[in-house]
């Protein structure tokens, strides 16, 4: 039984790699809109259970890890930026403040008995990250770098953004996009 990752995210496939963790990637492309007054812990949990649902019924006899990762200060949902000035605007308000990084994850394993769908096992991790102050012509050469452009929130703890995030409560690789000693729980539960 092989492990399939849901994601075409070089991060989550990069940190897979570097804890050893042998898989190989199936994207699953699933709508990723907020339902009205979900919750942010409700809608990464959601979104992680698509994704892997999605690749799933492609490859009902492998084990599926589906992953979201969101940014959320103000009870408001940050996902990725649609464009250079939507990073600057998500910049300005992670600056200076606190905010939560929170990624859903989702392992199903297949049933030893055909008859019975997959074991589900969905979990949610939360990080706390402080980001300093940002000037004005920080944020716009940082968005004009192009590293935001496709990172919740907007920024790449591990890139350049790095001299900014003075402090984290909680797990690091959460924050990169992957919770790396939650998921290496769920996989020993799985086979256990």
């Amino acid at each position: 039984m092989a492990l399939i990752l849901a994601s075409a995210s070089p991060r989550r496939q990069e940190l897979l790699r570097n804890a050893g963790i042998e898989f190989t990637v199936r994207p699953a492309n699933v709508p990723e809109d907020v339902f009205p007054g979900e919750t942010p812990e409700v809608y990464v949990r959601r979104l992680a259970l698509a994704k892997a649902r999605t690749v799933f019924e492609k490859h009902p006899g492998d084990q599926v890890l589906g992953a979201d990762t969101i940014v959320v200060v103000d009870y408001s949902i940050i996902g990725k930026p649609v464009d250079a000035s939507d990073a600057i605007r998500m910049l300005r308000l992670l600056s200076g403040r606190e905010h939560r990084v929170i990624t859903g994850v989702c392992l199903l394993t297949p049933n030893s008995e055909p008859s019975r769908s997959a074991r589900e096992d969905i979990r949610v991790e939360t990080t706390l990250v402080t980001m300093t102050p940002l000037k004005q012509e920080e944020i716009v050469a940082y968005v004009a770098h192009g590293e935001p452009m496709d990172k919740a929130g907007a920024y790449a703890i591990q890139g350049l953004a790095s001299r900014w995030i003075p402090r984290i409560e909680g797990c690091y690789f959460n924050v990169v996009g992957l919770p790396i000693a939650l998921v290496d729980a769920m996989l020993r539960a799985a086979s256990g």
